[in-house]
């Protein structure tokens, strides 16, 4: 009797489920429509009507996915990317890292002759494509989760940035459409990006590179072109060969937080004489000694402390999150050198993306914010909290806490 009245409950569930799934899929019906009427774009790009509608069949919106623009949710914040909401020790973690690192060590070596060929003609250190293809996809062992027509097609129409993946799309087609991959193996994040080191579309198209001589792009099976494709993508973004990413420093007692801004540049070697130390009394060579640097607070006065260099932001253009720029090039350091960060993470915690929205508003209204209201407690949020702390004479840390937003609620509501 037990396991009829679970199979009851289990047949219903299904039903349930079947019926959500197709509502959810149904709620907005023009969605087919604009799909199919994507067609003259594709045409007009070389894609043929086969490929075309060998790609788009079936196709229904995944409604899961994060950063979508949906009907009824206006008010709730986007679900975004992990580098976003967690705190430094939660996404640069050390178990993590050991073991890529780890890894790495091994393909280091397994692919020593390729990687030596990359950096020659790129000039990208392996270490540093290699902690990039640890990053996107655990060197090849994570397999993307998502179907990547579904993906850009359903952020094209429902997402918040519609004109951009829209192009992705079509040149998705216009990949699949010249074979440089089969529709079966056109995985990929909820982004819409491929391969072993993650490309959109558009950048498969703009960097991608047949580095093993075979006649074939191929990001996603073979290592060589995969490789060197993030190297060639890297130099386009203006990759400088012989210099360093960041090195991690101890910062003087008493820093003003928030000098920790792209904005405030100076050479390396300067920042040094101001009472910086390099973690671990590591060197820098005398080329990055003259290079401009900006400091790095990603705790505010919490946590390490780094001066960055050009090539910190050339990988943060490869993804656009500082907390990304550090796990790839902490992991880069690492192949080589086993010792973690020398200041520890703290164990703070991240406000929710509403308290720091609300944060972001009241500083905005004050003069001190001029960014976006995003809920990411980002260089610029970080800044603009030390000001206010500075200006109403509170502890500096640059650090996003629930005791300074109630100051700033508190005041405001005098």
């Amino acid at each position: 009797m037990g396991s009829l009245r679970t199979c009851a409950v289990l047949c219903l569930w299904v039903l349930l489920a079947g019926v959500s799934a197709t509502s959810a899929s149904a709620a907005d019906p023009l969605f087919q429509r604009w799909l199919q009427g994507l067609w003259p774009q594709a045409q007009a790009l070389g894609v043929s009507r086969r490929t075309f509608d060998a790609a788009t069949h079936g196709v229904e919106p995944d409604l899961t996915l994060p950063d979508l623009d949906l009907p009824g949710r206006e008010g709730a914040p986007p679900r975004g990317q992990a580098e976003f909401v967690q705190t430094p020790a939660d996404y640069v973690r050390e178990a993590t890292i050991a073991r890529l690192a780890e890894q790495g060590r091994k393909l280091a070596a397994e692919h020593r002759l390729t990687l030596a060929a990359i950096e020659q003609k790129f000039g990208v250190p392996p270490n540093v494509l290699l902690a990039i293809w640890g990053r996107e996809t655990a060197f090849g062992g994570y397999r993307l989760p998502k179907n990547a027509i579904t993906v850009l097609a359903t952020q094209a129409y429902y997402g918040r940035r519609k004109d951009l993946f829209r192009q992705e799309l079509i040149f998705a087609l216009k990949m699949l459409e010249e074979g440089h991959v089969k529709l079966a193996d056109m995985r990929s994040s909820w982004g819409g990006a491929m391969g072993l080191t993650q490309f959109l579309p558009s950048e498969f198209y703009k960097y991608a590179v047949d580095f093993d001589g075979d006649g074939k792009k191929d990001i996603w099976h073979s290592v060589p072109d995969a490789l060197a494709s993030a190297a060639q993508q890297l130099v386009g973004k203006g990759w400088q060969r012989g210099t360093h990413w960041a090195y991690e420093v101890r910062a003087p007692q008493g820093i003003d937080c928030t000098l920790g801004v792209p904005e405030v540049t100076r050479p390396l070697g300067e920042w040094l004489k101001q009472g910086f130390v390099p973690a671990y009394a590591r060197k820098p060579s005398q080329a990055d000694v003259a290079e401009p640097a900006s400091l790095l607070l990603p705790e505010g006065t919490y946590g390490p402390a780094f001066l960055t260099l050009k090539n910190y932001y050339v990988i943060k253009e490869y993804n656009f999150s500082d907390l990304y720029v550090l796990f790839v090039g902490h992991l880069s350091d690492r192949i080589n050198d086993p010792r973690p960060f020398e200041t520890p993470w703290s164990k703070n915690t991240q406000l929710r993306t509403a308290q720091v929205e609300t944060m972001q508003r009241t500083l905005t209204k004050l003069g001190l914010y001029k960014d976006k209201i995003d809920g990411k407690a980002g260089m610029q949020t970080r800044a603009a909290l030390g000001a206010y702390q500075k200006a109403n004479r509170l502890k500096l840390d640059c650090w996003p806490t629930a005791t300074v937003l109630e100051d700033m609620q508190r005041r405001a509501a005098r």
